[in-house]
């Protein structure tokens, strides 16, 4: 990261740190640190994890934190959403082995589903990739279906391929839903310093773009899929708007020369 990039990162996080969590953190404590602790005991997610450490590119803004907070929130969205999942009606609630199960999809699939993020169309090469992967872990095919369905499916404003079953869908919506969180303050703690470093893209240039790029935020917010994610989901995106918009007005003041 160039040193006026790295002067804007370290005062990005400054302005972060005035803005409180989402509310999502406090209002699912349990969840949040059961996905948490499953995350980081679970073999098959640490194995995997070990996997991606080796594996992912981790320069380009979607590496190794991005994902592993995408499959943390996406384990707890799981958590929540766990219910009811064997048909409309049916009342019934995950718990025991189904759940660790549900969990283990859903933190794989984020785990996952950056793994290609420098391809053209990653998404898809991630999924198709991501069947290889998955194949030396033991999971039923139906199972690596699912997964690789959810990793297809977590781009924004696309087409969203049908899944085989309701928890097929719930996993991909799980995915999705918590890899756009990251689209709030995260954006600008770390993505997009990271991302405009790689590209090399100077300060001029990227704040003409700035505008544009808060407008496709603000467009995310209706994005959101599961129920949870569409009451916490704007929140976040909220939240990284004030913060887009304090740094920006940073750029201009303290940068001036450079626009």
């Amino acid at each position: 990261m160039n040193s006026l990039y790295m002067k804007i990162h370290k005062q990005a996080i400054k302005i972060a740190e005035q803005y409180p969590d989402a509310d999502f953190y406090q209002d699912y404590p349990d969840q949040v640190d059961f996905s948490l602790q499953f995350f980081s005991t679970d073999a098959v997610v640490c194995a995997l994890y070990d996997y991606v450490v080796e594996n992912i590119e981790d320069d380009f803004g979607h590496g190794l934190d991005h994902v592993r907070k995408v499959a943390h929130d996406a384990g707890t969205l799981a958590i929540i959403e766990g219910q009811k999942l064997e048909g409309a009606g049916t009342g019934k609630e995950l718990f025991g082995s189904e759940l660790n199960h549900r969990v283990r999809m859903a933190q794989c699939a984020g785990l996952l589903h950056d793994i290609r993020r420098k391809y053209k169309n990653h998404a898809k090469e991630g999924a198709v990739f991501s069947e290889k992967v998955l194949g030396q872990y033991l999971f039923p095919k139906e199972d690596v279906t699912d997964i690789c369905l959810a990793i297809e499916n977590h781009e924004a404003f696309g087409d969203i391929k049908v899944c085989r079953t309701p928890a097929g869908e719930l996993l991909s919506d799980c995915l999705y839903d918590a890899d756009k969180f990251r689209w709030g303050t995260e954006n600008f703690t770390h993505t997009v310093w990271e991302m405009v470093s790689y590209a090399n893209i100077p300060i001029k240039k990227f704040m003409n773009l700035y505008p544009r790029g808060i407008s496709f935020l603000e467009k995310i917010k209706d994005t959101f899929r599961t129920p949870t994610g569409r009451k916490y989901g704007p929140q976040f995106i909220d939240l990284g708007l004030c913060v887009g918009e304090d740094i920006y007005q940073f750029i201009q003041t303290e940068y001036a020369e450079y626009l």
